[in-house]
């Protein structure tokens, strides 16, 4: 059934400033499949390339699939420049993945579609809590504590993020 729930109340252990990126993609053309399988192949080899650099700024991330033929990809990051960083440099997979998926999309009459949104939390503005749940969203990306150690409220945890 999977990894184990941490035993009592936990929060996340982040600290500081976190910025959230939403990344994913629709199927709107099933017989497409030329057109979405290689879009559908191309965040695996994104998501392999940043787990195995400590540096990329990459805290963690969690996959979601909210209908056959929608995926959502909820990242977690240490900051935006590390971010914009890791898009924007033509030595890492997203920039090919990114000129290929223009390419099949000027002849794919919108077999596929794709979509981004990223979210820079301040400290102070965010919060956790997990209970019977093993290491999730926020708390899987950043480590978790003890909830005592940041406020029994969520106020409290609010102001200790």
């Amino acid at each position: 059934m999977g990894a184990q729930p941490i035993p009592g109340r936990v929060t996340a252990a982040a600290e500081g400033e976190v910025v959230v990126f939403m990344i994913g993609m629709r199927i709107n053309k099933w017989r497409a499949v030329r057109h979405w399988l290689p879009t559908l192949g191309a965040m695996p080899r994104m998501l392999k390339e940043l787990a195995r650099d400590p540096d990329s700024g990459l805290l963690g991330y969690r996959a979601l699939a909210s209908s056959l033929g929608d995926r959502t990809i909820v990242q977690y990051w240490e900051s935006r420049e590390k971010l914009l960083a890791y898009a924007a440099d033509q030595s890492k997979e997203h920039r090919p993945a990114w000129a290929a998926f223009n390419r099949r999309a000027r002849g794919s009459e919108g077999s596929v579609g794709i979509w981004h949104e990223t979210y820079v939390v301040p400290a102070g503005s965010y919060e956790s809590i997990y209970v019977g749940m093993p290491a999730h969203g926020l708390g899987a990306a950043c480590g978790t504590e003890p909830v005592a150690r940041r406020g029994e409220r969520a106020a409290q945890r609010f102001a200790s993020s």
